[in-house]
């Protein structure tokens, strides 16, 4: 009888990998498609604990499940597709991301996941964009090595290890939903109690032109907690979850796709900022340094993303060209794209200054702090800048007969809605963005490729 059993399944290869403070993550597992035994699990990536909350032989049905019935799938050469599942009776949420590839000249569908609890689903969903932008790039440049016949393995293990440092990280310090005014800059008794004046203007107004994304650096980690906080009460609540402070014992690594998160300088005194982590970031960046009181930003939404593309596509013309093992695992910086030199300074001072944040300032520290009436300030506040937003779509929107037409005059929206300041228009620009993504290449993208296109011209004469 037992000869007629079919064989027992080859033990799948694992990983473990030792976390600092508790993982949310099960597991994060590789997969593929085999035309004559099914769904195959190739390598399961685990964190090292006491205690098994899931088996490998779990680990392995719950990979298998999000390839079932992808034998018929139809999508586009490189297309991603992202699949969710809920598993009540077992307990747990698969983010999974399906792709084709081709492996040594045999071309399969694989699947990349990852396995959390079902009880971590609320902590999770703030993050999924960030872990999905993650996992398509490890994707991107995982379909290079699999045509390249190189080992993909080892170059997932970089990729996936830390993504599970992230959640780790996320899980201990990120940013509570609800943030007490009390714990701020804005409840001092004066604007000069933490900061001088001029210092938390540029920050605030800093920070809502790069679409509430910023990185506070120094050396006090209750410093930069509070200035992390501070900056986290002009984001939504789901945007605060996505936000992290930082950890007074040691420093964290820079997370692009992050809203707000702190970072301790070493030693020596000093912060490097990762040039490819910063420009995968979904939006520009502000830097904030507490300790010498500077503020720095990243150009605008329409420049950052054309640089990210291009940045992104000589990136991967690198890998592709790439000779070796140890050329594909190196992070060039170096570009095979020579139309393309990336600028590595990319934070500039800023350029344009407002007044709807220095108003708002002015205004909040005539309160008498200690009592509610700062925060519904601050409430009223932010629906001010938020109705604002509101009424530049709508305004753009019957200008262009929702797209169909070009915008006619930017001098117009200006005068038209009270944004004469350029400080001001960058703030209400860049909340539109996030309601309306695209909003703002569509408005200024045409003439700053241009523009771009013309200086190429001129170089090459």
């Amino acid at each position: 009888m037992s000869a007629l059993c079919p064989p027992p399944s080859p033990a799948v290869a694992k990983t473990e990998i030792s976390m600092n403070g508790e993982s949310p993550l099960l597991a994060a597992t590789f997969a593929y498609w085999d035309n004559i035994l099914g769904p195959r699990v190739r390598h399961i990536w685990a964190p090292k604990t006491d205690q098994v909350l899931l088996s490998d032989g779990e680990i392995t049905f719950l990979a298998n499940h999000t390839l079932n019935g992808e034998i018929l799938r139809n999508a586009e050469s490189g297309a991603i597709d992202v699949k969710f599942f809920v598993l009540a009776e077992k307990r747990v949420i698969i983010v999974s991301l399906i792709f084709d590839g081709n492996w040594n000249g045999d071309r399969s569908t694989y699947g990349l996941s990852i396995i959390l609890p079902q009880s971590e689903l609320a902590f999770y969903l703030p993050l999924h964009r960030v872990c999905v932008d993650r996992l398509t790039h490890i994707i991107r440049k995982g379909r290079i090595w699999m045509h390249k016949g190189q080992s993909i393995i080892p170059m997932l293990t970089g990729e996936v290890i830390p993504v599970m440092e992230l959640l780790s990280s996320m899980k201990s310090h990120s940013v509570p939903e609800e943030i007490d005014i009390s714990d701020t800059v804005l409840n001092d008794d004066d604007i000069g109690d933490s900061c001088h004046e001029g210092f938390l203007l540029n920050a605030i107004s800093s920070h809502l032109q790069t679409c509430g994304c910023s990185v506070v650096v120094g050396s006090s980690a209750e410093k930069v907690n509070k200035i992390v906080r501070t900056l986290c009460l002009f984001l939504t609540p789901s945007e605060r979850k996505c936000s992290r402070l930082c950890r007074s014992e040691s420093s964290f690594k820079y997370e692009s796709g992050l809203f707000v998160q702190g970072l301790l300088k070493d030693a020596t005194g000093s912060f490097v900022l990762p040039f490819r982590q910063v420009m995968y970031a979904p939006y520009p960046t502000t830097h904030i340094d507490v300790d010498v009181n500077t503020v720095k930003q990243m150009p605008p939404c329409h420049e950052h993303i054309y640089n990210q593309r291009r940045y992104m596509r000589s990136e991967l013309t690198a890998f592709w060209r790439a000779n070796s093992d140890e050329e594909m695992s190196q992070d060039p910086i170096i570009h095979t794209d020579e139309s393309f030199t990336p600028d590595l300074n990319v934070f500039q001072d800023i350029l344009h200054r407002d007044t709807l944040v220095k108003a708002f300032l002015d205004q909040i520290f005539h309160l008498k702090p200690g009592l509610s009436l700062r925060s519904t300030f601050l409430a009223q506040f932010l629906l001010v800048l938020h109705r604002k937003a509101l009424t530049l779509i709508k305004y753009i929107e019957d200008d262009t007969q929702k797209g169909k037409k070009p915008f006619k005059s930017l001098r117009s929206l200006k005068i038209d809605l009270d944004l004469t300041a350029e400080g001001d228009l960058n703030i209400i620009m860049a909340l539109a963005e996030k309601i309306k993504p695209g909003l703002h290449s569509f408005i200024f993208g045409r003439p700053f490729y241009i523009s771009v296109q013309e200086r190429d011209m001129l170089m090459t004469f």
